[in-house]
């Protein structure tokens, strides 16, 4: 049975402390499974023009919302791997998770902005192959007491991993993206493909790909586990051209379905307006999303 999560934006003026617990509590209350939020270090103008501040951390503020919730997931989409040592996102995740009682989930992505990256002193074009690096540290240091590794982009030795996760063998890895990096990536690494800004040809493009992959490298089949806008319109938008997760009520509701019948373990449903202008307040999303699981 396919699990329904929602996004939190844990940014811009309506991210409070305030209001940031009344996403998770709504969430709960109204039988979510999960609840994720995004991820940036250093919100550069390119950032913030589309993420306005206050930008609170997605580890931090995850692990303060697992002691008010009881039986919600967790989780981020996406942390950006080159951003933070891959040891210490190892240790952050197996930490939220040990808090949680095994209720949290690490989403990855490579990142997107150059600016931000030069901001962090990481390099840009570099952020593809440093994220395949850092993430088998991740995967190595969960599997491990301790570790060692020489690498390109880090190198240690004998560093102790401990606790371990709460969750055997170590929390779910998420990984996004598009393109045949990506499906390596996801293969190779990860329990789920997580992409975000659906499109249902590329999504349907991509699924048997994924399992030539896992063929191809001898592994499981990663679990299909997307983020979907669901942005609700007036009335019904004409299908050629529509936006996936953009329409009316019974549209959304439509496009749900499609990736439940594609086999999506989670759906995440995303209100986020395509300008931050346009922002409603939590409640008017809370109503929306409300409406689309009541089916």
């Amino acid at each position: 049975m396919t699990k329904l999560g929602l996004f939190v934006p844990n940014f811009g003026p309506t991210a409070t402390p305030d209001l940031l617990r009344g996403w998770v509590r709504f969430a709960e209350s109204h039988g979510f499974d999960l609840a994720m939020m995004s991820d940036h270090v250093a919100p550069t103008r390119d950032v913030t023009d589309l993420y306005p501040s206050p930008f609170y951390d997605p580890f931090a503020t995850l692990a303060w919302l697992g002691g008010l919730t009881e039986r919600l997931e967790l989780g981020t989409t996406v942390a950006v791997v080159p951003y933070r040592h891959p040891l210490l996102t190892a240790r952050m995740a197996n930490n939220i998770d040990q808090f949680t009682g095994g209720r949290f989930i690490l989403g990855t992505g490579v990142g997107w902005s150059e600016a931000e990256f030069a901001a962090v002193g990481v390099p840009f074009r570099e952020r593809g192959r440093m994220t395949d690096e850092y993430l088998r540290v991740i995967t190595d240091a969960w599997a491990n007491d301790v570790v060692s590794f020489d690498g390109e982009y880090v190198s240690f030795r004998d560093v102790a991993t401990g606790p371990r996760s709460a969750r055997a063998p170590h929390p779910p890895l998420w990984i996004g993206g598009w393109g045949p990096a990506a499906v390596r990536r996801v293969v190779r690494f990860g329990d789920a493909w997580h992409p975000n800004q659906l499109d249902l040809e590329r999504v349907e493009a991509t699924l048997p790909l994924l399992r030539e992959e896992a063929e191809r490298q001898g592994r499981a089949v990663p679990a299909f586990c997307p983020r979907m806008r669901a942005q609700v319109t007036e009335g019904a938008l004409l299908e050629t051209g529509r936006p996936f997760g953009r329409g009316s009520l019974a549209q959304i509701r439509g496009d749900l379905a499609t990736l439940i019948e594609l086999g999506a373990a989670y759906v995440v449903l995303d209100t986020s307006p395509d300008h931050p202008g346009d922002r409603r307040p939590p409640e008017r999303d809370w109503e929306t999303l409300a409406a689309v699981v009541a089916a």
